[in-house]
């Protein structure tokens, strides 16, 4: 049952991008280039192809393809998600405004509300009706500009006016096309810079009933999903440890999705982690990418690299007691987040501060007197809108909000999934300063 309800969403998927993309073919392509011309197959070319890139870009790792071939295919496939995402968007809108134009321009000059030469509308034979359709075809209204066939049905428009100039049809197409493509263009260049350039730093204070004045401005730099892969690799990983440690933190937590990828295509770009300093030292938990990656393994070598990973575990620490949990993924393995191993058997007169990647553990903190949960996974939505869908599945979908006697932080993520871009939801390493209320 579950192969077949996959399928069909699969199914359903793949339905909606050929759709999507035909209809961006029509309306960039066939509406803004001559037939026959060299613009018009190159445009259909790339329709074809950068989908298809898109695919294999989400498929690869899966697949089990060679890395170098991830990495060929991530960059072109993912970057035309995004950028897809924002030409749909931006053509959706702009729409109305072309149908708009066309019927303004019709207005001003009527002589011009045919598209085609003179010599098309009457190769028919019965006649071409162009603004409106005559009663044989149920007397629907044509789009301004439009060429209609002897049965009513629209043909494709003309790129040339009679006078030899471009049709009024074709300079809209091509002006709105134009503008919808520099918005989404733009948009995702600039969130694509934010991402490469590495998170900047947000500064949260936390008080914390049971912390005693000792540990005041004790500081906990919140590094999570990172999402080393084919796509940000080891230079990445340099500049965000160069960022934690520039912080001078007290302690360093790492909570999940570091990878995307195996350790023997992605433990190079990890090696920068191994320079990562802090007081109390450098504290890891996994997150659900690390059970698609070889979380065993992931486990081990990030032990390798001087990361203290807690699995289920407690660490003592002078003032509080710092938990961690598996991640929820991990059940399907059988080593999911275990609260009573974890936190159980500890004083629950000290002060607790809980790693778990995903934040729809809340209410467990909650029942296990967590005073404070650090999480990421949401990535702050990562594509707006993104974030209203994040809404849906997450309690918390960025910042600082209180459940009960239980404080829970969700960073937006040092990294990104998919697309290495960023728009609504820029990247960040966040030092959170624990405060006692005895300061």
């Amino acid at each position: 049952m579950t192969i077949l309800v996959f399928a069909l969403v699969a199914l359903a998927v793949c339905a909606l991008l050929v759709a999507v993309h035909r209809w961006l073919w029509i309306r960039l392509v066939r509406d803004t280039t001559a037939p026959g011309g060299l613009p018009r197959r190159i445009g259909t070319v790339l329709t074809i192809a950068l989908p298809l890139l898109a695919v294999a870009a989400l498929t690869a790792g899966r697949a089990g393809a060679p890395f170098w071939l991830q990495q060929t295919v991530s960059w072109p496939g993912y970057l035309w998600l995004a950028v897809l995402l924002y030409l749909t968007l931006t053509m959706l809108v702009a729409e109305p405004i072309r149908a708009l134009l066309l019927r303004r321009l019709a207005h001003r000059d009527p002589s011009g509300a045919l598209a085609g030469p003179p010599a098309e509308q009457s190769a028919a034979g019965t006649g071409t009706a162009a603004a409106t359709v005559s009663s044989s075809t149920g007397g629907t209204e044509a789009e301004p500009g439009a060429v209609l066939a002897a049965d009513g049905a629209p043909e494709e428009p003309a790129a040339a006016a009679p006078g030899g100039g471009l049709s009024r049809r074709t300079f809209v197409a091509r002006a709105v096309g134009g503008a919808a493509a520099a918005v989404a263009v733009g948009t995702v260049g600039h969130g694509a810079y934010g991402v490469l350039r590495g998170p900047s730093v947000k500064r949260v204070q936390v008080p914390l009933a049971k912390l005693p004045r000792a540990a005041h401005g004790f500081r906990i730099a919140v590094v999570s999903d990172v999402h080393l892969g084919p796509v940000l690799g080891r230079a990445h990983a340099q500049r965000i440890v160069d960022t934690v440690n520039r912080t001078q933190p007290d302690l360093i937590a790492i909570v999940g999705d570091l990878v995307d990828g195996s350790v023997p295509d992605l433990g190079s770009a990890a090696e920068p982690l191994r320079g990562l300093t802090a007081r109390h030292g450098s504290f890891f938990v996994t997150g659900n990418h690390e059970y698609f990656s070889g979380a065993e393994q992931w486990v081990n070598h990030v032990r390798e690299l001087g990361l203290t990973p807690l699995e289920n575990a407690r660490r003592a620490l002078p003032h509080f007691d710092l938990a961690g949990v598996n991640d929820i993924q991990g059940e399907q393995e059988g080593s999911g987040p275990d609260f009573r191993a974890a936190l159980g058997d500890r004083d629950r007169s000290r002060a607790a501060v809980l790693l778990a990647h995903q934040p729809v553990v809340i209410h467990d903190a909650v029942k296990h007197g967590v005073d404070l949960q650090l999480s990421g996974h949401t990535h702050g939505g990562q594509l707006w809108p993104g974030n209203y869908l994040a809404e849906l599945a997450n309690p918390t979908v960025a910042g600082l909000e209180r459940y009960g006697d239980t404080q829970l932080y969700v960073s937006r993520g040092a990294g990104a999934w998919g697309p290495p871009v960023r728009v609504g939801a820029p990247s960040d390493i966040t030092v959170v300063e624990l405060a006692s209320y005895q300061a």
